[in-house]
């Protein structure tokens, strides 16, 4: 069942790559992947927390950055976290909607 988590480099978390749908497994399979699921989630806020963390050194260096194409490039590194944390807060919801469709079934 751990094959169904990949390492995602940019979100610092493993994410589900079902080879079927989540239907489709045993009981006995999909509650493994819930409880897998809940232990990757429960790491999502502390992942949150670093990269805000480093959006903070990020923005102290612009605030008194000169140098436009630096500015350009620090923004733009900002932009890219902030990204990073949406897409952190948008897995964090899924499993709310996996505990839906299990409870269905």
């Amino acid at each position: 069942m751990t094959d169904v988590f990949v390492w995602d480099e940019r979100l610092g978390i493993p994410l589900p790559q079902l080879k079927k749908d989540f239907e489709d497994y045993s009981k006995r399979e999909q509650a493994e992947l819930l409880l897998r699921w809940e232990e990757i989630r429960g790491t999502i806020p502390d992942r949150v927390k670093q990269i805000e963390r480093i959006i903070i050194v990020k923005q102290d260096q612009l605030n008194v950055e000169d140098d436009f194409a630096t500015s350009c490039r620090l923004n733009s590194e900002i932009a890219e976290l902030a990204s990073t944390i949406n897409e952190l807060h948008l897995w964090f919801r899924v499993n709310q909607d996996m505990d839906a469709r299990a409870a269905h079934h």
